[in-house]
C-alpha cells in the first residue's frame, strides 16, 4: 500500500508551517534518508527526510503553500511493485503497526495461550477506567498535557503562596514549550522567576529556597542539562532530610522534558529515569495520560521531599480528559490498571505507553488479551500491582524507552523475579531503546527506539514459548 509522508512538526510547539520547495519530484527513486522537502517557520527553515524508500508517487500539497497543519499528508511514496493506481485505494496503516506483521509467523498459527488461573475476559475498552477518588458523574474536560501542567502549577500556587516557579524562560516567553504559559500575569515576576542560563546555579538557589522553607519548582529546559545541576539534586537535595537527622526538609520539584525527543540528537535525547530512580532521597514520577500529569503534578508541588518530575517532550501537545475538579490530586506510587487482561502482562510508563496501548491493541485481534500497568510512579515503584498483575497471566513484558542496561525494566524484572517466580509461564522479556547514543537522522532515530512491532512480538515471544 502507499505510504503517506506527513508534514512533520518541527519542534514541540509547531502547529503549522509553509512547504517552501520540493526537492524531488513525481516519479523519482527516494531512498530513506534522502531529503524530499524544505519546511519554513517562524524561526528556521528545516529539510525533510525520507523514513521509506520507493517512488514519489504523488505530491499532495504544492510548494509554496503555507500554513499546513501538522500531520497533513503532503505526499504518498509508492514501494516497489506498485503503481499510481495503487494511490486510489485506502491510506496504508500507521507504519508501526505494519511493522507489527513481521512478527514470527509461527505464533500466527497458534491459538491464544491460556490465561493463568481465569478465563479470558471479554475484550477490555482501551480507554482507562477513572481513578476511584473520582465522584461518579464528575465532568471530564479535554486537554493537551502542557495545559494539564499549567493548571496544576497554577492551583498550587494560588493555594500556597510558598510555591513558585523558576527556570529559563518560564517567565517573558512563557516556558519554551508553553508550559507556563500566563502564569507570569498570573503571579508576577515575584513568583515566575527567568534564570540566567547556569542550572547548577539556579538549581542550587531552589534547593536552598526549600531548605528555607518555600515550595521551589525548577524547571529544566530539557533533563539534559540537568547533568549542569547534578550535585545540587543528589548531594544537596536527596540526601538533605538523611544527613540532617530529619531536622531540615527540602520540599521541591525538579520538572521538565526527559528523553528522546524529535531530531535533537544524543546530547539532547536520553532518558534519566534509571538515573534518579536509583537515589535514596528521591521520589522518581514519569506519567503518560494528561489526568496524571495534572494530578501527580499536584502532589509532587505538596510533598516534603524532592521530586524529580519527568516529562516527555512528544506527549505535551497530547490530549486527554482530566476530571474537573476543585482538587484533583493522585497518590504518589501508585501504579495505574489501564485496562484487564488474562494472557500477558505489559508494563510500561511515560512515552513507552504509546507502544504498548498500540502493542495491546494488536494483540487483542489475535486473541491476546493485555494486562496493562501504567507504573506512573518509577520510585517509590508499585510492586503490589505489578506482582498481582503477573500472577494473574503467569507472563511480563517491560517497556522503556530508555536503555536496557541497569534500566528501569531491568528493576521491575528482578522484582518480579523476587515476589512471583513460582508463578511465570516464561522469562521476563524487556522492550527497550537500543544500546547507542540517539542519532540524529530520522531513519536511524526510528531505529533506535523501540517499536510497537517489538513489543507484539515480545509478547507473542512469552505468550508462546
Amino acid at each position: 500500500m502507499p505510504i503517506q509522508v506527513l508534514m512533520p512538526a518541527l519542534s514541540p510547539t509547531m502547529e503549522k508551517g509553509n512547504l517552501a520547495k520540493w526537492l524531488k519530484k513525481e516519479g523519482e527513486t527516494i531512498k530513506s534518508g534522502d531529503v524530499i522537502a524544505e519546511i519554513e517557520t517562524d524561526k528556521a527553515t528545516m529539510e525533510v527526510e525520507a523514513t521509506d524508500e520507493g517512488t514519489l508517487g504523488k505530491i499532495l500539497i504544492p510548494e509554496g503553500t503555507a500554513d499546513v497543519a501538522v500531520n497533513t499528508p503532503i505526499a504518498t511514496i509508492l514501494a516497489d511493485g506498485e503503481s499510481a493506481a495503487d494511490l486510489a485505494k485506502a491510506p496504508a496503516p500507521a507504519k508501526q503497526e505494519k511493522a507489527a506483521e513481521s512478527a514470527p509467523p509461527a505464533a500466527e498459527a497458534k491459538s491464544a495461550p491460556t490465561p493463568k488461573g481465569e478465563p479470558a475476559p471479554a475484550a477490555p475498552s482501551a480507554v482507562a477506567p477513572p481513578d476511584p477518588e473520582i465522584p461518579q458523574g464528575t465532568e471530564m474536560v479535554t486537554m493537551t498535557i502542557r495545559d494539564a501542567l499549567r493548571d496544576a502549577m497554577a492551583e498550587e500556587m494560588r493555594r500556597d503562596p510558598d510555591v513558585f516557579l523558576m527556570g529559563e524562560e518560564v517567565a517573558e516567553y512563557q516556558g519554551a514549550y508553553k508550559v507556563s504559559q500566563g502564569l507570569l500575569q498570573e503571579f508576577s515576576a515575584r513568583r515566575v522567576i527567568d534564570t540566567p542560563i547556569t542550572e547548577h546555579g539556579f538549581a542550587g538557589i531552589g534547593v536552598g529556597a526549600a531548605m528555607s522553607g518555600l515550595k521551589p519548582i525548577v524547571e529544566f529546559m530539557t533533563f539534559n542539562f540537568a547533568m549542569q545541576a547534578i550535585d545540587q539534586i543528589i548531594n544537596s537535595a536527596a540526601k538533605t532530610l538523611y544527613m540532617s537527622g530529619g531536622q531540615m526538609g527540602c520540599s521541591i520539584v525538579f520538572r521538565g522534558p526527559n528523553g528522546a525527543a524529535a531530531r535533537v540528537a544524543a546530547q539532547h535525547s536520553q532518558d534519566y529515569s534509571a538515573w534518579y530512580s536509583q537515589i535514596p532521597g528521591l521520589k522518581v514520577i514519569a506519567p503518560f495520560s494528561a489526568a496524571d500529569y495534572k494530578g501527580l503534578l499536584k502532589a509532587a508541588i505538596r510533598d516534603p521531599n524532592p521530586v524529580i518530575f519527568l516529562e516527555n517532550e512528544m506527549l505535551y501537545g497530547h490530549t486527554g480528559e482530566v476530571p474537573k475538579l476543585d482538587d484533583y490530586v493522585i497518590p504518589i506510587g501508585k501504579a495505574r490498571v489501564v485496562r484487564s487482561g488474562g494472557h500477558v502482562s505489559i508494563i510500561s510508563w511515560s512515552n513507552g505507553m504509546s507502544y504498548a496501548i498500540k502493542a495491546a491493541d494488536e494483540l487483542a485481534k489475535e486473541g491476546i488479551e493485555v494486562d496493562l500497568i501504567d507504573v506512573r510512579t518509577i520510585r517509590p515503584l508499585d510492586t503490589d500491582t505489578i506482582v498481582a498483575s503477573v500472577k494473574k497471566t503467569g507472563r511480563a513484558v517491560t517497556v522503556e524507552e530508555g536503555w536496557q542496561q541497569s534500566g528501569v525494566g531491568a528493576e521491575i524484572a528482578a522484582r518480579i523475579m523476587e515476589h512471583a517466580f513460582d508463578y511465570l509461564d516464561a522469562p521476563v522479556a524487556r522492550v527497550s531503546g537500543k544500546d547507542v547514543p540517539m542519532p540524529y537522522a530520522a531513519n536511524l532515530e526510528k531505529l533506535a527506539l523501540p517499536s510497537v512491532a517489538e513489543v507484539v512480538a515480545a509478547a507473542k515471544a512469552v505468550c508462546y514459548r
